[in-house]
């Protein structure tokens, strides 16, 4: 908790320091859809889920700005085979949920007023790390926190489209970069494709 503390300490001095510097920032919240995966996770399909958090935009000129976000996020994949024991077949189904604490700062370039295309690096603190697993309909959820890194490292990449009013629409893919894995015969990186609406002011 104190590291989280201090990064996003570390997120708003930056901006406040911007700020100082030009007149020119824009504060304002986002939330949407995560469709979430979880790469070398064997038959790994796509958790829904969603993300919620703020942001402040801060113009270098009319066409490039540094925007940082903090970003709650809930990720991981899910999983489903059938297993057997003595002879008897069941179905299990798991479903891995990676909660984070995501701090975003993003290089955005306008194409025109309206459109944009952004890219940046993202840091990640896990907040949750559960598995739901589901045997013959009777579920039962553990907690394998000890299993996770408690850092994950990202790379964004994506487009926007901005309203005059200050309502704006993201499309964003995060490549995971870090193992998060504490195994070390395992592998695992966060994939998350996000869909953003939200309003700056």
């Amino acid at each position: 908790m104190k590291k989280i503390t201090l990064s996003l300490l570390a997120v708003f001095a930056f901006a406040g320091s911007a700020f100082a510097q030009t007149p020119d920032v824009k504060f304002g919240a986002k939330g949407g859809l995560n469709v979430a995966n979880l790469t070398s996770v064997d038959d790994a399909k796509s958790r829904a889920s969603f993300h919620i958090g703020a942001l402040a935009e801060i113009f270098i000129n009319e066409k490039f700005s540094i925007q940082p976000e903090v970003l709650y996020s809930a990720q991981g994949a899910k999983t489903s085979y059938t297993d057997s024991d003595m002879g008897i077949n069941f179905k299990v189904k798991s479903t891995m949920k990676l909660d984070y604490i995501n701090v975003p700062v993003i290089a955005k370039y306008y194409v025109t007023d309206a459109i944009t295309v952004h890219a940046g690096p993202q840091i990640g603190f896990n907040v949750k790390s559960e598995e739901k697993l589901t045997v013959n309909g009777n579920s039962e959820t553990f907690d394998y926190k000890d299993s996770t890194t408690s850092v994950d490292f990202a790379l964004g990449f994506g487009a926007g489209y901005q309203l005059p009013m200050g309502v704006f629409f993201d499309l964003r893919y995060n490549v995971g970069m870090s193992n998060i894995a504490k195994d070390s015969d395992g592998s695992a990186k966060n994939n998350v494709l996000q869909v953003s609406v939200g309003y700056k002011f």
